[in-house]
C-alpha cells in the first residue's frame, strides 16, 4: 500500500503549514530520506523527506496551499499501486457533488428567468414611459424611497439621452477601448503570509505609539576603533555599533522592567530575563531570531550571539526554539540609509527599537562647533502597558549608555 507523506507539526502553536515548493512531481522516483518538498510555517521553512523509497504516486496539496499539520500532502509507493486513502476520500466526496449538482442545474433556469427588470424598483407609470422611450431601466438612478425610480427620473433620463453631450458619450462608448494591461499576481504564502497576518494583528490589537530621539555616538565610534585590534587578537571577534546598541538596550531593560513585558489577556506580564529579538531581513521576508538570557551576556558574548543567529537565519538553519519567546526586539535599517522610521511591534512584546543610519553633523559642544556622529533612534511601544514619560525615560537611558560607552564595559 502507498505510504502517506504528511504535513509536519513545526511547533505546538502551529495551525497551518504551507507547501512552498515541490522538489518532485508525480511519477518521479524518490529515495528514502530524500527531500520531497519544502514546507513553511511561523517563519520557519524546512524540507520534508520521503519516508520510503519508491515513486511519487499522487500530490494532494499544491504549491502555495496551506493545510493543518497531519494532512496528507502526497503518496509514495510502487508505480501502479493504488492510493487507497486518496481514492476513499474522492469516493466519499463524489456523492455530495452528485447530490448538489442536479439541484443547482434545476435552479439555474429559474434564476435566469428572473430578469433584472423584475428586480428594479420602479413605478408603473415610470416603467411605461421608459419602455416607450426604449430606455434600459437598470441604467436609471432612482431618487424615490428605497431607490425607487419615479416618473421624474425617467423623464430626466430621456432628456439626457437626447442631449448633444449624451450623443458624444454614445460615440465614445462605441470607440474600441484599449484592454487593461495584465498584471502579475503573486500568491501570499509561507513566510510572507505569516508576516502579513502578524503585522495586521499587531496594528489592530495594540495601542502603538512611536517616539524619536538622537544619540551622539562620536565617542562610541572612537572607542570601537580604539579597542578593535585588542578584541580581534583576544577574542577573534569584531565589535560593531549594533553590538553596542544591543548591549545598551539590555542594560536599559534591566532598569526599566515595564518595557521588558507583554500585554496578554488583560494582564501585564513583567519578565525577569531579557530575551532579545534581533530582526534579520531575508529574501523571503523578515525573521526575528532570539538571544535568550541576554542579560547574562557580556558585550563580547552578545556580539558573538548576534552574528551566529544572523548567519543561521540567512542559511535557514534556525529551529523553532530560536524563533520564539522574545521580550523586546531591535530592528536596524541603518544599512539602507534610513534615519527615523516607525517599527511595528512584534506581539505580544511591549516595545521595539528602530535604529537608523549614523550621520555626521556640525554640533556645538559648549562654545566650540565640532563634527559629531549622530544615531537616530525610534521606539515604538504599547500605550496600554505604559505611557509616554516612562517610555521616554527608557529611551533616554539607552541614549546615555551610547553617549557614555565606557559604562557598558564596566
Amino acid at each position: 500500500m502507498a505510504v502517506e507523506v504528511v504535513m509536519p507539526k513545526l511547533g505546538m502553536a502551529m495551525k497551518e503549514g504551507t507547501v512552498s515548493i515541490w522538489n518532485k512531481g508525480v511519477g518521479d522516483p524518490v529515495e528514502k530520506g530524500e527531500a520531497i518538498a519544502s514546507v513553511s510555517s511561523e517563519k520557519i521553512e524546512i524540507d520534508v523527506e520521503s519516508p520510503a523509497e519508491g515513486t511519487v504516486l499522487k500530490i494532494t496539496v499544491p504549491e502555495g496551499e496551506g493545510v493543518p499539520p497531519g494532512t496528507v500532502i502526497c503518496y509514495v509507493g510502487i508505480p501502479g499501486e493504488e492510493v487507497a486513502a486518496a481514492l476513499a476520500v474522492e469516493e466519499a466526496q463524489k456523492p455530495e457533488v452528485e447530490n448538489v449538482g442536479p439541484a443547482n442545474e434545476k435552479q439555474e433556469p429559474i434564476t435566469s428567468v428572473k430578469t433584472a427588470r423584475n428586480r428594479v424598483k420602479i413605478s408603473p407609470v415610470a416603467r411605461k414611459i421608459a419602455e416607450a422611450a426604449n430606455l434600459t431601466i437598470e441604467n436609471i438612478k432612482g431618487t424615490g424611497p428605497g431607490g425607487r425610480i419615479t416618473k421624474e427620473d425617467v423623464e430626466a433620463a430621456i432628456k439626457n439621452s437626447s442631449s448633444p453631450q449624451a450623443e458624444e458619450k454614445k460615440e465614445t462608448v462605441e470607440t474600441p477601448v484599449k484592454p487593461i494591461e495584465e498584471t502579475q499576481q503573486i500568491p501570499v504564502s509561507g513566510i510572507r503570509k505569516v508576516i502579513a497576518g502578524r503585522m495586521y494583528d499587531s496594528l489592530q490589537k495594540t495601542a502603538q505609539l512611536t517616539i524619536n530621539m538622537k544619540a551622539d555616538v562620536t565617542d562610541l565610534i572612537a572607542l570601537q576603533k580604539q579597542i578593535a585590534q585588542t578584541v580581534q587578537n583576544r577574542y577573534d571577534q569584531k565589535l560593531t555599533v549594533t553590538d553596542f546598541i544591543a548591549r545598551a538596550v539590555v542594560l536599559s531593560l534591566q532598569k526599566h522592567r515595564e518595557m521588558n513585558s507583554a500585554y496578554i489577556d488583560d494582564k501585564i506580564h513583567l519578565f525577569k530575563n531579557v530575551h532579545l529579538g534581533m530582526a534579520v531581513a531575508l529574501e523571503k521576508g523578515l525573521v526575528v531570531p532570539v538571544i535568550r538570557d541576554a542579560e547574562n551576556c557580556s558585550l563580547i558574548d552578545l556580539s558573538r550571539n548576534i552574528k551566529t543567529i544572523a548567519q543561521k537565519a540567512r542559511q535557514a538553519q534556525l529551529n523553532l526554539e530560536e524563533m520564539q519567546g522574545s521580550t523586546f526586539t531591535i530592528s536596524n535599517l541603518g544599512a539602507y540609509g534610513v534615519e527615523h522610521f516607525t517599527p511595528v511591534l512584534n506581539p505580544p512584546e511591549t516595545g521595539i527599537l528602530g535604529v537608523g543610519a549614523v550621520y555626521d553633523t556640525p554640533t556645538y559642544i559648549g562654545e566650540n562647533l565640532e563634527r559629531r556622529s549622530i544615531l537616530p533612534l525610534s521606539l515604538t511601544f504599547d500605550h496600554r502597558v505604559l505611557d509616554g514619560a516612562p517610555a521616554a525615560a527608557f529611551l533616554q537611558t539607552i541614549k546615555q549608555y551610547l553617549e557614555e560607552p565606557i559604562t557598558m564595559l564596566l
